[in-house]
């Protein structure tokens, strides 16, 4: 569907984007995770047109935009960081403006209307001016400015920024119903719980340059692969100790009063391997929980940091 190849930008002696490449299949829910100041929103001007690369290519379907840019902006749907609305417009009049300036007239700019509205769920405030809307009413009207054309792929730039949460929600699952139905999403965010609810594939960006990529499994396993098994028992398990440990030779044991924890590659079999080793003892497990690796574990092995807030570059 999309492909970027070898994307640079500088601004004078900074270099906001270095070298970024990544593909995009259909139906794929993209994410660009990274710090703020990473390169994440630059990137995606440069995806959608918006600036010029100092190098590399961008295509869609094969065509390049730098040839072909108005086939390729007619079929790509961008919901910018910051707010593009017109306040003194209505929602509804925000719509049918955005839908001609994309060339969407007639009955079909009446449809998307409808539907857009429906989606961002402002059917009941259509007649109400944006100036009058809440944050996170605008942010939904801004995603259905988004969406007034029907694009292929819709790319969506730190969409959830300083809104509460409730309408945090509504967006994020709204953006999970598109992709179910079909639609191509690229997804920017410094929030790694919303990369990880809404994307397969994704890619971390820091200081420009692209850290990882892959699916969503194996970037989390850039941390290290280890998941951490907790047990609950019913009884004390200094007596199982050297059994667990003959049973779970590779791993370092840990016990508690009544829990014992270790880490592991592959927590299901030697999970079973405990148990096994404790019911020697007459000990069984009142509770096991399995942490499996997450993308803030990877994210501090590939960059040392935890995600920072602020403004993006």
């Amino acid at each position: 569907m999309l492909e970027v190849r070898d994307l640079r930008k500088t601004y004078g002696s900074h270099v906001a984007v270095d070298g970024v490449s990544f593909t995009v299949s259909p139906g794929d829910a993209f994410g660009l995770l990274g710090p703020n100041g990473a390169g994440k929103s630059t990137t995606i001007a440069m995806v959608s047109g918006l600036i010029q690369p100092d190098s590399g290519e961008v295509l869609l379907q094969g065509h390049s935009l730098r040839a072909h840019p108005r086939f390729v902006k007619q079929r790509l749907g961008l919901v910018p960081q910051h707010i593009a609305l017109h306040e003194r417009l209505t929602a509804e009049e925000n719509l049918r403006y955005w839908g001609q300036v994309y060339g969407v007239h007639g009955a079909r700019l009446r449809d998307n209307v409808e539907w857009c509205l429906r989606v961002a769920g402002l059917t009941d405030h259509r007649k109400q001016r944006v100036e009058r809307f809440s944050g996170g009413m605008k942010r939904r009207l801004n995603i259905a400015v988004g969406l007034i054309h029907r694009p292929e792929v819709l790319i969506m730039d730190e969409p959830t920024v300083g809104i509460d949460a409730q309408s945090r929600n509504h967006i994020l699952d709204t953006v999970r119903e598109l992709n179910r139905d079909g639609m191509t999403v690229i997804y920017t965010s410094h929030y790694m719980q919303e990369v990880e609810y809404l994307c397969n594939r994704l890619a971390i960006l820091d200081h420009g340059r692209m850290i990882a990529y892959g699916a969503l499994d194996d970037v989390r396993l850039l941390a290290g692969g280890l998941s951490t098994v907790r047990m609950d028992l019913d009884g004390d398990p200094a007596p199982a100790l050297d059994a667990l440990q003959q049973a779970l030779p590779a791993e370092r044991v840990e016990a508690g009063e009544g829990r014992i924890s270790f880490h592991v590659r592959d927590p299901g079999p030697a999970v079973g391997k405990a148990v096994l080793a404790l019911s020697q003892y007459g000990i069984a497990p009142l509770r096991i929980d399995i942490e499996r690796p997450n993308l803030e574990a990877a994210f501090l092995q590939l960059t040392g940091r935890r995600l920072r807030d602020g403004g993006d570059a």
